[in-house]
């Protein structure tokens, strides 16, 4: 099977290397923000003088037009500038499949990025520690070299995060996958603990770690709302709070990714709660006419689930398993906390906490993240029902009407 990965390494750029990637990075910016405009309120007059409608290769013949009007726009990379439109293009295309919402013009601070194509960018390892990646109109960058990068290269990103410049490479190999038949896990995933697992372990970020960084931030946050608006301060202030946050961002990726391969590397099936975690952490805050309640504390539930990172987790998980072999199933998460995993009483006086289970009909008294993970592998590893064992009869029908061809 072909797979596409991503490798991410930070650069080390000198100040005009620096100066040419916000440069790139702004006129890519301006083209999307441009051709977005066309798309969006010149289509009828487009299509009325020329007869067809605004395409990508309508706007990448506009944009060569440009380039050869606008100097400062011909000083970036071409390949950069018609790939801002492609992704414009697929945004769209999403849009009308109904899978994304309307595209919406890129911010400065927010969308600091561009791609090129990989057939024109070159890499090289110079020692253990370094890297060095070749990119058009910039020239050779170096950047932190930490794992190999196999596969054929696809595309390279340059992005801008707080804690500076970063290039990821997306490779695309052929994997040969065996089947994994190692054991089954269920895994909830909670707020008394970050996950808790179906065996009675547990895992947890490391709270101090985060405590401080959250700490610190809240300090430069009280500073930024001190500072005046425009001002070069609030600039250096906003730099900090941003920095906090990234390394945040970066224990909990750190987190999850090991979290994963180790359930990958050790159990053939992993089973979790198909939980939809933008609902979960949606405002509890409600309207002028009609308030929400309890406000506080969902503000507060709401930043825990964000701080693990319930649905990064689950989408690592679900393509490491993958990788090894093995299935994620996805049960409902409908009384996997208040069900006790002994007797099966459902009863919601059994929760006595966010930690503390104790069921009220046969007296088992456990950590209430346990009892929901050994629930949670029960319903995943369930045996078929008998209306579910029937229903290969629909397969027959099918098989007798030809083989099946799948579009390409």
């Amino acid at each position: 099977m072909k797979i596409s990965r991503g490798f991410q390494f930070k650069l080390d750029p000198t100040a005009e290397q620096a100066e040419a990637f916000a440069r790139n990075a702004g006129v890519c910016r301006l083209v999307y923000n441009i051709a977005l405009e066309q798309r969006s309120n010149w289509y009828r007059q487009f299509k009325r003088v020329t007869g067809f409608g605004i395409s990508v290769a309508s706007q990448c013949r506009e944009l060569t037009q440009l380039r050869a009007e606008v100097e400062w726009i011909a000083e970036g990379s071409v390949t950069a500038q018609q790939q801002a439109l492609r992704d414009l293009d697929t945004a769209f295309k999403n849009f009308f499949r109904k899978t994304a919402e309307y595209p919406t013009s890129r911010k400065k601070g927010v969308n600091d990025s561009f791609r090129i194509q990989g057939n024109r960018v070159e890499f090289r390892r110079l020692n253990r520690s370094w890297g060095l990646v070749k990119l058009p109109k910039i020239g050779e960058v170096r950047f932190r070299w930490t794992r190999d990068i196999p596969g054929k290269l696809k595309n390279v990103t340059v992005s801008l995060y707080p804690l500076g410049w970063h290039v990821s490479f997306c490779t695309e190999q052929e994997v040969e996958v065996d089947r994994n038949f190692g054991p089954a896990v269920g895994i909830d995933r909670g707020v008394a603990h970050a996950l808790a697992f179906s065996d009675g372990t547990f895992a947890d970020l490391p709270k101090e770690r985060m405590n401080v960084l959250e700490r610190k931030a809240k300090r430069h946050q009280r500073a930024l709302s001190r500072c005046r608006n425009g001002s070069n301060r609030r600039k250096k202030v906003r730099r900090l709070v941003a920095g906090k946050k990234s390394k945040a961002a970066r224990i909990r990726k750190h987190f999850n990714h090991v979290q994963s391969y180790r359930i990958a590397r050790d159990y053939g099936v992993a089973v979790i709660e198909a939980l939809k975690t933008r609902n979960m952490t949606a405002s509890a805050a409600g309207t002028v006419d009609e308030p929400g309640k309890n406000v506080a504390q969902k503000a507060g539930l709401n930043r825990v689930i964000l701080s693990v990172g319930w649905y990064q987790f689950e989408t690592f998980l679900t393509y490491k398993v993958t990788l090894n072999g093995g299935e994620v199933r996805k049960t409902s998460p409908m009384h996997t906390s208040t069900t006790c995993s002994c007797c099966g009483v459902n009863d919601k006086t059994n929760r006595k906490s966010q930690a503390v289970y104790e069921c009220c009909a046969c007296g088992l008294a456990m950590n209430a993240d346990h009892n929901a993970a050994i629930n949670i592998l029960k319903a995943g590893t369930r045996p078929a029902t008998s209306k579910q064992a029937t229903a290969p009869k629909r397969e027959s029908h099918l098989e007798s009407a030809g083989p099946i061809r799948l579009a390409a």
